[in-house]
């Protein structure tokens, strides 16, 4: 891996993370249950990423590690979807938003001494997180909806933990192609069967199946082999902008006070304590 990201992994990055961020809007656009809407994407990226080796053939290995991958896959995805679907885009993002909070520990976890920043980072993020929430009960959908875009943002931190360490000697259309194939597997069982009912629904399943899911997949993959994953977790910190704005424009959903409060401390100080990490200080 080289010391200094050459611009064709920094573009990827931010084209991988514009398309993360704007794939919620989907769980509001389409009448699927989140079950069918992650099925649908991952079966269809699988299929699509298939035909791709087939024209393309890709060197690398399998690695036994994306036995593992593409359930945290299915979950980080299930999650994210639920999140937004039970509460709102910007709730669940601002969930999912916790994901550079999960990466650091991780990362400490696995040798890297905790820096004074990264407790001011926990502080931060907990504290956003607690704001965001109006009524603490388990009826509350904002505090449902919360607890299911944290649990997306972890499960994604230890996805992109695991595809750090596997795509050096796998090619990212494969490893991607396996992911989602096995995603797709796990969730099979629990789709009710109620899939898109027009043609219009189903061209808009197949985007988010092969755009915003094959493609931006091994679009982050491909750029974890130059770029560190707490450096990474800097630009998908602007997913919920990405997101956030979408959803504004299409759906109406405008932000109240206490998610902007909420957000600025989740992924200000996330941006704020991954910069200082990579620089040292």
């Amino acid at each position: 891996m080289s010391a200094t990201p050459p611009p064709r992994a920094w573009i990827a990055l931010h084209v991988a993370v514009f398309l993360f961020g704007s794939a919620g809007l989907f769980a509001k656009g389409l009448p699927l249950s989140a079950e069918a809407l992650v099925f649908g994407r991952t079966a269809i990226a699988a299929a699509a990423l298939w035909l791709w080796l087939r024209w393309r053939p890709e060197a690398g290995r399998f690695r036994g590690l994306s036995l593992l991958a593409g359930p945290l896959l299915a979950v980080h995805w299930l999650s994210f979807f639920v999140a937004i679907q039970v509460s709102s885009v910007a709730i669940g993002l601002m969930g999912y938003a916790s994901y550079p909070l999960f990466a650091a520990v991780l990362a400490a976890l696995g040798g890297e001494r905790p820096k004074r920043a990264d407790w001011v980072c926990a502080g931060a993020v907990t504290l956003g997180l607690v704001v965001l929430v109006p009524h603490w009960h388990f009826g509350d959908s904002t505090l449902v909806g919360l607890s299911w875009g944290v649990l997306s943002g972890f499960s994604f931190a230890l996805l992109a933990s695991i595809n750090r360490r596997i795509s050096r000697s796998s090619g990212p259309v494969r490893l991607a192609m396996a992911q989602n194939a096995i995603a797709a597997f796990c969730l099979m069982p629990f789709v009710d069967g109620v899939m898109p009912g027009s043609a219009t629904q189903w061209l808009w399943l197949i985007a988010l199946g092969v755009v915003w899911t094959a493609l931006a997949h091994t679009l982050f993959i491909a750029c974890l082999r130059h770029v560190p994953p707490q450096t990474a977790a800097v630009v998908a910190s602007l997913e919920p902008v990405y997101g956030i704005a979408l959803a504004a424009m299409l759906f109406a959903e405008l932000p109240g006070m206490r998610e902007w409060i909420g957000g600025v401390l989740i992924i200000g100080v996330t941006v704020w304590t991954t910069l200082r990490r990579s620089s040292g200080a």
